[in-house]
């Protein structure tokens, strides 16, 4: 889980959203505003919708691979998330800067779960809800939830490249900033899921494979254009936060050390 390269939407299709929201922010009610907001969410975000077909082309222009999700960066891609849920933020339910492009495994656990640091007591406060709960607008405070389309995910955990490829908490965050790290990783079942861990340990190797690689082209004296082509080939790789976790934690680890000390260039990448 990185942060997403922000992107724009073609102003046509911005100007439709745009409208949208405003329908929905018209509505004199916040239990409207939801229920409105729901029902023509439901209704527009279609792969027959004109408006939603370029949102779906621009986010994925923002995923990692081969349309992988912007969470867990395995999965394909193929649901409209909401970063803020739209059960919760009807305002923002027609927003560009809300959306990400995420997968049912990660999109589907996460579904309208969120919390917030209450602006009463600054304390984590659960704002999810409950079955048959009054629909009343949430306790107003920032997001606990790391929002990568604003947010460098890395800069709250790193990822344990020695052992467990599980998401951890960085060392020497402060309390407010290791909670944000654990709500994430725990509402996105981001170490939950075993074939997570897995696979990041395989991109890993993958990484390192052809990291490798390039070096001896690049020690056998290939045109820089075949050294170039590699490179994207790397960048277009599916768990790029493990690629990012090798380049930073290179000079803890022997073997990532001594190839990056091959190509120092590779930090860069």
């Amino acid at each position: 889980m990185i942060q997403l390269p922000d992107l724009t939407l073609p102003e046509t299709t911005q100007n439709r959203l745009n409208r949208w929201q405003m329908i929905v922010d018209g509505v004199s009610t916040y239990k409207g505003k939801v229920s409105t907001g729901k029902s023509l969410f439901s209704s527009y975000n279609t792969t027959r919708n004109t408006t939603f077909k370029q949102v779906r082309q621009v986010l994925t222009e923002m995923c990692s691979g081969a349309r992988r999700c912007a969470y867990c960066e395995d999965s394909v891609a193929d649901e409209v998330e909401h970063i803020k849920p739209k059960d919760l933020y009807p305002e923002s339910v027609f927003v560009w800067e809300n959306y990400l492009y995420a997968c049912g495994p990660c999109n589907g656990p996460k579904n309208s779960q969120f919390a917030v640091f209450s602006s009463m007591t600054a304390r984590f406060t659960n704002v999810t809800r409950g079955r048959n709960a009054p629909v009343v607008p949430p306790e107003s405070g920032d997001p606990v939830l790391i929002n990568p389309r604003i947010e460098n995910p890395l800069d709250f955990f790193h990822l344990d490249l020695a052992g467990t490829f599980y998401f951890l908490p960085r060392f020497q965050l402060n309390a407010k900033n290791k909670e944000r790290a654990e709500y994430t990783i725990k509402i996105l079942r981001l170490n939950e899921r075993d074939y997570l861990a897995r696979a990041r340990e395989e991109a890993f190797n993958s990484y390192r494979a052809r990291l490798s690689e390039y070096i001896s082209h690049k020690v056998s004296g290939v045109e820089e254009t075949q050294l170039d082509n590699r490179v994207k080939a790397l960048q277009r790789m599916q768990h790029p936060t493990v690629w990012r976790e090798m380049q930073r934690q290179q000079a803890l680890i022997p073997e990532l050390s001594d190839l990056f000390d091959q190509a120092p260039e590779a930090i860069l990448w």
